[in-house]
């Protein structure tokens, strides 16, 4: 792969990927109906976990470049097989968040077009989208990163003006308040629960690294990208889900409101704005959820493309492109597998599709990075990189991740989300009995791919 992409494309994949417009689009409503008036306080907590994570993940590739992200970090630091498992699930995320995002395309499209009064049905909507992320994902990737920083630009810019305008003005109670980010009479465990819909908003933030091989001068600019995005797009959480909770209002009229809200942003436009900002600001969502789909999309074609160039899967799926260099194959089944999904869900609503593919895929992602910090708490320690008090950092983090899963798990939640855990565990299963019948593949990568990762030292 030719190095083209700079650093602030790198990062655009992981914002994009993040999707910070439709995150406050409708995350914020979805934490509102668990723990009230708290979602900031949510999103804070997830950003300064989700911060944690991200040191391991910007050591890793400060050693290493590699497309595999943390399957080639994971087999690096631990062993084959976990490497393997990590990857591997991770491929489940990226292949549920690409088809979670295009429904979320389709029902932000879907209430865009009933401002204007045209009324359309979320899943053709979607479908017109994914083949349109397709091609561009199809193309150089130079081209979807620019695409992407345009799109998630501008709707960044579109909520950054509500926020400050409903700041300014206090608010429902024409006032500001600390309270949001306080627990009140909220329980830590519904944080915990809550907190899926927070780390959703945060998901993807390593899909710089699956670029690694593709960017110039990538052991700085990839952990730069990491860095930034999560630093930049966690400040515009909390000021957003802040503005969205005294915009509705701290009282319990207000907060059920906001809960029950499915497009609070627009909701809080009418109010504050305009009804013809509200209209933009949903162009604006979709237009995020574009970016984000278009992101996971080029992100989980490559470490397909990867597991597939090291034996792991099909031969086919390692080849690219002989123009545009882009892992063409494994493009298409990323997207055959994501239009599977919408039109297997299509009885739902595309909320309720962005719900349920988004939990599922934040369950797997927690999963990965909890190995990848495990691995890199063995990895840099074994170099003599961590030591003492930097220890503290990747510690907290698992701890941090293992309480968020636990809170899923603990109290059971209602269905179908008690399901969740176990669709995530059939998964791994799976991935383990592949990995068992391929043990000689899995080997041979090992050999090798630990060579070469350590040429890179």
């Amino acid at each position: 792969m030719n190095k083209k992409l700079t650093y602030i494309e790198a990062m655009a994949i992981s914002v994009a990927i993040m999707a910070p417009t439709a995150a406050m689009a409708l995350n914020g409503s979805l934490a509102a109906g668990t723990v009230g008036h708290a979602v900031p306080l949510t999103f804070l907590l997830a950003m300064i976990t989700i911060g944690l994570v991200s040191y391991t993940f910007i050591q890793f590739n400060r050693h290493f470049a590699h497309s595999g992200s943390v399957y080639a970090f994971t087999s690096a630091s631990l062993c084959a097989r976990t490497g393997f498992l990590s990857g591997w699930t991770l491929l489940l995320t990226y292949l549920l968040f690409t088809a979670a995002s295009t429904a979320e395309i389709g029902a932000f499209m879907q209430s865009f077009l009933e401002l204007l009064g045209v009324k359309v049905g979320w899943l053709p909507i979607a479908l017109v989208s994914g083949i349109l992320i397709w091609f561009l994902a199809f193309l150089e990737v130079r081209i979807s990163a620019r695409v992407l920083l345009i799109f998630e630009g501008l709707s960044i810019l579109l909520i950054a003006i509500l926020a400050v305008v409903i700041i300014a003005k206090g608010g429902a109670a024409h006032h500001l308040t600390a309270e949001p980010f306080t627990l009140g009479d909220t329980k830590l465990s519904a944080i915990g629960l809550a907190g899926v819909f927070a780390f959703l908003s945060f998901a993807g933030f390593e899909g710089a690294s699956s670029l690694a091989e593709e960017t110039q001068n990538p052991k700085k600019a990839i952990p730069l990208a990491i860095g930034s995005a999560v630093f930049f797009t966690g400040i515009f959480y909390l000021i957003v889900s802040y503005a969205q909770s005294i915009g509705f209002g701290m009282t319990a009229a207000g907060i059920k409101t906001f809960a029950g809200s499915s497009a609070p942003l627009a909701d809080l436009s009418n109010i504050y704005v305009s009804h013809g900002f509200a209209v933009a600001i949903m162009l604006g969502a979709a237009l995020s959820g574009f970016s984000s789909a278009l992101g996971t999309a080029t992100t989980g074609s490559r470490l397909l493309f990867s597991m597939g160039r090291d034996g792991l899967f099909h031969a086919s799926l390692g080849k690219l492109h002989p123009k545009f260099e882009s892992p063409h194959i494994a493009l298409s089944v990323v997207m055959i597998i994501a239009f599977i999904l919408l039109f297997a869900m299509s009885s739902f609503s595309g909320i309720e599709v962005f719900g349920y593919l988004g939990t599922i895929a934040v369950l797997g992602l927690l999963l990965a990075y909890l190995v990848t910090t495990v691995g890199g708490i063995y990895y840099f320690t074994r170099i003599k990189t961590w030591k003492g008090p930097l220890l503290i950092v990747p510690i907290l983090s698992i701890l941090a991740l293992g309480y968020a899963l636990y809170s899923n798990v603990y109290p059971v939640p209602d269905a179908p989300y008690k399901y969740f855990p176990y669709i995530v565990l059939s998964w791994i299963v799976l991935g383990f009995l592949y990995s068992a019948m391929k043990r000689s593949s899995v080997s041979k990568f090992h050999q090798q791919e630990i060579a070469e990762l350590e040429e890179q030292q």
